[in-house]
């Protein structure tokens, strides 16, 4: 007959739910994975089965029952630790999104937005387009592998147990703020393009004043918007993969000791 006692069940269930509750974070806020057409069910399963793959290459989690305060204190830090990795890598296509509103708003097309199902809200069709771009673009580069390789990594680098550092939250929000300018880096051809063209169209119609500045202007800008995104398409997979990678340095830097 087996027989086992509490003490055991609750290291057995230690050792499965806490790396889970940190995968399930993870899971709920990184890109591809976190995207809002993707099944409760299906993220559920996913971290249950990399919980079971992954729980058994780690060190013993401190022995806590699961309902005590002490557990519910360390689910919270891995809720804490999975989001944070996930937010760090989410923020990548948020700088391609942002590059492609700019972009849109100086083309012209502002006002042509569409239901983004991913940020359940209406966003430029610009830069919904830029948005697919980079996500065909991270999966064709292995980026969701990458991505789970750095949340493995992240179970050695910050052990079950362990609080986040409190620089990590300043690495994280001055991270925020390298995505702004990574967003304006990736719409400034564009942006310098339309510049140019905004002043050739404004000394034109000074020049001849009895041409329609709406009527010739609206189609230029938007041919040229085009021509500029295309000329810089083939430019994008290799500053994806660059933010990529600082990404996923960042986020395992999150989750170091000091």
């Amino acid at each position: 007959m087996i027989s086992f006692t509490s003490a055991q069940l609750d290291v057995w269930l230690a050792t499965l739910m806490f790396p889970m509750v940190r995968l399930l974070a993870f899971i709920s806020t990184s890109p591809i994975f976190g995207n809002k057409q993707v099944p409760k069910r299906v993220k559920i399963g996913l971290a249950v089965l990399l919980a079971i793959l992954i729980a058994p290459t780690l060190a013993a989690p401190p022995a806590v029952a699961i309902g005590s305060g002490q557990g519910l204190l360390i689910m919270v830090q891995q809720i804490l630790i999975g989001t944070a990795m996930g937010l760090t890598l989410r923020m990548i296509f948020n700088a391609f999104e942002m590059a492609g509103e700019l972009a849109g708003l100086q083309m012209g097309l502002g006002f042509a937005s569409f239901y983004d199902p991913q940020n359940s809200s209406y966003s430029p069709v610009i830069a919904q387009w830029l948005g697919i771009i980079a996500t065909l673009a991270f999966l064709a580069m292995n980026g969701h592998l990458l991505m789970l390789s750095a949340l493995a990594e992240s179970f050695h680098t910050l052990p079950i147990g362990a609080m986040m550092p409190v620089k990590s939250f300043y690495t994280l929000a001055s991270w925020g703020g390298s995505i702004f300018a990574y967003g304006v880096q990736i719409s400034l051809p564009v942006l310098a393009a339309l510049l140019v063209t905004n002043l050739a169209l404004g000394i034109l119609t000074r020049a001849a004043q009895q041409l329609n500045p709406f009527a010739i202007g609206f189609p230029i800008t938007l041919g040229i918007g085009f021509f500029i995104l295309s000329f810089t398409l083939p430019y994008l997979p290799s500053l994806l993969d660059r933010i990529v990678q600082e990404s996923v340095t960042t986020a395992l830097g999150l989750v170091k000791l000091p």
